[in-house]
């Protein structure tokens, strides 16, 4: 053993060992959690499935064998098979950009020009990208960005955690940062009988405050990594695969324009696709299907180029699948026991004892927790928000802050819990999550400590 590796003593598993140590946490906690549940229905009025708050009743206790723990594994991949699809469709086109050497002529352009020293650089790419997890509840489009952010953030001497910030981190902020994001503050006020996307106002001084707070953190490290790169957390790690050659030509061919303006409209269509015409998961697929084909095309790479190109893709993504596809594992165990909905009951019920402003922090921290159980925004608002709407009024805390207590916790702790989006992104990104949470657990401290602020002035001005 070299001196180094008897310096560096224990090890952090790697993601997918943490994730299964978790799965095995889990599903111990089958044979020590209540098995319980709650009736659901569907609202004639806004055709949601709905949790009726006062029908929680405990079930028969449905504890995993250990067998069973194996076969939710597959189970937990085939849930996700559109995400795993995703991903690997969706590297095939960054791929398939990145061999054209368009990417890379365009980069080598940047890195000539001014932009590039520019300190407005990334806290622009993060604004574009918070706006649109404000607005139009933008999240799942970075998952094939991320890449070109990771080898955009590499060539301009940052590291990985930066390419990501510029693109995830933006966009999640802009997501806990709600203003007008149908998923999930237009659901929760729906579902608390408020008028669509009131107390706006607040909600924009509450986007401002945090995505200044992020851009802060974020540069922070950023400089940091600039100026020593040996302070990057993820220092050790290989992103061999996301360095371009930028020792090529900065002059953009005829052919790298046409491919670079397929990106953008790939992009486009991809969000008005999901905007207008209802686009989900497996459209986006056949978006990157097209657009990398079209890529290829105009490239003029071989037939049997494209097929090494789409094998290499797959290859390069398969430890993020494979993070995916055991992140789903941990819901599927709670769900087939029957304990999510005792872990639901049990926070709210001691919601009530700790006065107005008391209730609204406890808010806050168990839809923080309750985010690892039901990582969906849309999912979370219609279980939680008709048992969080009359338990609020209970406490005096109005239902605008029991909605703002759900945007928050729907939001930072997506970037936390490996249940959540980080897992897929930090998993395409080739981030191992114990450097992302070296990196973001400070940084989630920042923001928690700022949402309790936020939900504190709510309750004292009456929002």
């Amino acid at each position: 053993m070299s001196t180094l590796e008897k310096k560096k003593g224990f090890r952090m598993p790697s993601t997918p060992v943490l994730l299964f140590f978790i799965i095995i946490i889990v599903a111990i906690c089958t044979y020590i959690i209540p098995a319980g549940s709650y009736e659901r229905y569907v609202d004639e009025a806004t055709d949601y499935t709905v949790v009726d708050p006062d029908s929680y009743t405990r079930v028969a206790q449905s504890p995993i064998s250990p067998f069973q723990v194996f076969v939710a594994i597959p189970n937990g991949f085939i849930a996700v098979a559109n995400i795993i699809f995703l991903l690997g469709f969706g590297f095939f086109w960054v791929y398939s950009v990145m061999q054209s050497g368009a990417l890379t002529a365009a980069i080598n352009k940047l890195l000539k020009s001014k932009a590039k020293d520019s300190k407005w650089f990334i806290p622009l790419c993060m604004l574009i990208f918070a706006i649109a997890g404000s607005t139009y509840g933008e999240l799942e489009v970075v998952y094939g960005l991320a890449p070109i952010f990771v080898a955009l953030a590499i060539a301009m001497g940052y590291d990985a955690i930066v390419g990501i910030c510029m693109c995830y981190v933006g966009v999640a902020t802009g997501f806990a940062s709600a203003t007008t994001n149908a998923y999930t503050i237009g659901i929760a006020q729906a579902l608390a009988e408020l008028p669509l996307f009131s107390g706006l106002a607040y909600r924009w001084v509450i986007f401002v405050l945090q995505y200044l707070l992020m851009t802060v953190l974020v540069m922070r490290y950023a400089n940091k990594v600039k100026a020593d790169p040996s302070k990057s957390y993820v220092a050790d790690s290989d992103f061999s695969s996301f360095k371009l050659d930028l020792d090529g030509p900065s002059e953009l061919t005829t052919r790298q324009k046409i491919i670079l303006f397929s990106m953008i409209f790939t992009v486009f269509a991809m969000v008005y696709g999901s905007l207008k015409l209802g686009f989900w998961i497996n459209e986006m697929s056949a978006i990157y299907i097209i657009s990398a084909l079209f890529v290829s095309i105009v490239a003029g790479f071989k037939p049997q180029e494209v097929g090494d190109h789409f094998l290499t893709a797959y290859k390069e993504m398969a430890i993020g699948m494979i993070v995916v596809g055991l992140a789903r594992v941990i819901l599927i165990i709670m769900q087939n026991s029957s304990i999510i909905d005792t872990v639901v009951h049990s926070m709210a019920g001691v919601m009530t004892s700790f006065g107005r402003v008391g209730s609204s922090i406890a808010m806050l921290v168990a839809q923080n927790i309750i985010n690892f159980f039901i990582p969906s925004g849309s999912g979370q608002a219609t279980a939680i928000m008709p048992i969080m709407a009359p338990l609020g009024d209970l406490a005096g805390v109005s239902r605008q802050v029991t909605v703002l207590a759900y945007q928050f916790g729907d939001g930072y702790s997506n970037m936390l819990w490996p249940t959540c989006s980080v897992a897929t992104v930090c998993g395409i990104a080739k981030i191992p999550l114990n450097k992302w949470y070296k990196f973001f657990l400070p940084v989630y401290a920042w923001c928690f400590a700022l949402q309790v602020i936020l939900i504190i002035v709510a309750t004292m001005i009456g929002y």
